[in-house]
């Protein structure tokens, strides 16, 4: 079961980011209640995958990347970046459910305009990480 996990956030990461884009596209076209269910579902698929990544770190560890050079720099550079904005995108994103939940609905769209694409941009590197740590460990 271990071995499908990094499996399976990577495709908990996919549905969050689909998630997030149709909730984005829904308050869009003013469709509140679609964008409130759409972020209630992203935010727990986000759940799940913490509990898969917190399990799995528990149970492997963290790995060293076996990439080389150019490479390798690249992946630290990623992955500094993604942890950073993966740790601060929790409270970001609790915050912005607060002051949606309060009905505070213009300090909501303020505090989003920069949750969002840090959301986006966690998820995305998160799969970059997955794939390039699928190219290089066999």
């Amino acid at each position: 079961m271990i071995e499908l996990l990094p499996h399976l956030n990577a495709f908990f990461n996919v549905v969050i980011t689909i998630l997030v884009i149709a909730a984005y596209a829904a308050v869009r076209r003013g469709d509140r209640q679609r964008h409130a269910r759409l972020m209630a579902s992203a935010v727990a698929v986000g759940v799940l995958f913490i509990i898969g990544y917190v399990t799995l770190t528990v149970a492997v560890g963290h790995q060293r990347f076996p990439g080389e050079g150019a490479v390798r720099a690249a992946f630290l550079t990623i992955l500094v970046t993604h942890t950073i904005l993966a740790v601060a995108i929790v409270p970001l994103v609790a915050r912005s459910i607060q002051l949606a939940v309060r009905d505070r609905i213009d300090e909501h769209r303020r505090w989003v305009r920069f949750t969002l694409p840090i959301w986006l941009y966690v998820c995305f590197t998160g799969l970059v990480i997955y794939g390039m740590n699928a190219a290089f460990v066999r």
